[in-house]
């Protein structure tokens, strides 16, 4: 049997939240898909209450994880995928009725495109703080290839239960890595870092449950640090920035936006000046470097600008600063927090 579409889903202990996921992919308008659910070592009865329906539906297999935890459910379910398109799902998700088949007109729409990903709404409302708020807020936002390659530092360009991948650009680049870092997001950057094409459709086609045990919340993989870390691992890399490596600056002069640039500037790199608009700290010295006020970019146009500043409203304000000076983003200056 051949399927348009294989839905990569690992789950461990999900038994609450299994059946409304399950009834949503089995309520989508594509009906050639196939599931693979990856059991990992689950004990508290999904795999047998997925067994029940696995029974009377074959598009349906459960396979159980020879390792343990979520990376290696991915690379295991990944193998056993037998769309080249795949799309990756969580247990406690709920994909809108038309996803699948609006992903799949994008690819066929789009024959260079490796990843389509969609927007996504949080819920439920009640435990939705701030941040996360935020943080959809400027996800949903980025969406052509253009915003992803400007932005891809900043955060996680993508909900990772929305995203639809072709199977042989992840298997290309060595499907998904383990480590001391977020395993979607270093797949995303090295999918970019290939040279491929990835773009989101401006529809919200996935609910994405918050909750406080959510794995981004708890599992140091998902810290701060460990984002900077890997952030700095893949700009040091970065051509735009290397070309510029020399002669860049770093906007925010804060003890925050030090600790977050350390992981690059241990790496060698040097910048000329801290750019800052607090009178306060203006003709200080930070680590030897002076602390500058954006007439001094405007004066130097030739330096590079690695944005620091992680507030959302305060980052997009020094963008259109740099913009209003003759910067262009992309080119010019670069949002890393």
């Amino acid at each position: 049997m051949s399927f348009a579409i294989s839905i990569l889903l690992p789950f461990y202990n999900a038994r609450s939240t299994l059946p409304a996921c399950i009834r949503s992919i089995q309520e989508q308008t594509l009906e050639h898909w196939e599931l693979v659910a990856v059991d990992d070592h689950s004990s508290d009865g999904s795999r047998e209450w997925l067994q029940q329906f696995a029974q009377r539906d074959a598009r349906m297999r459960i396979i159980s994880n020879p390792g343990k935890g979520l990376v290696s459910a991915l690379n295991h379910g990944l193998q056993h995928c037998r769309s080249e398109l795949v799309a990756r799902m969580d247990a406690d998700d709920i994909m809108h009725p038309r996803r699948l088949e609006i992903q799949l007109a994008h690819f066929q729409t789009n024959p260079a495109l490796a990843l389509s990903a969609t927007q996504a709404r949080l819920f439920p409302e009640e435990l939705i703080q701030a941040g996360y708020r935020e943080y959809m807020r400027w996800q949903n936002q980025c969406c052509t290839p253009t915003d992803i390659t400007n932005q891809i530092y900043i955060e996680s360009p993508f909900a990772h239960p929305t995203v639809c991948f072709r199977k042989t650009a992840v298997e290309s680049i060595g499907g998904y890595r383990d480590g001391m870092f977020p395993e979607d997001y270093d797949l995303w950057l090295r999918l970019f870092h290939s040279g491929q094409v990835m773009e989101k459709i401006d529809q919200v086609l996935l609910d994405w449950r918050e909750s406080p045990d959510r794995l981004s919340r708890t599992d140091p993989r998902c810290s701060r640090e460990s984002f900077d870390r890997l952030k700095a691992e893949y700009l040091a890399k970065d051509p735009r920035f290397l070309a510029r490596s020399n002669n860049f600056s770093i906007w925010g002069a804060g003890r925050k936006t030090r600790q977050r640039c350390r992981h690059l500037l241990d790496q060698g790199f040097q910048p000329r000046a801290w750019i800052d608009i607090d009178p306060a700290k203006i003709g200080n010295r930070l680590q030897g470097i002076p602390v500058v006020d954006i007439q001094w970019l405007r004066q130097n146009s030739a330096s590079f600008v690695l944005i620091y500043v992680s507030n959302h409203g305060a980052r997009d304000e020094i963008t259109e600063a740099l913009i209003a000076a003759g910067f262009t983003r992309g080119k010019d200056f670069l949002p890393v927090s």
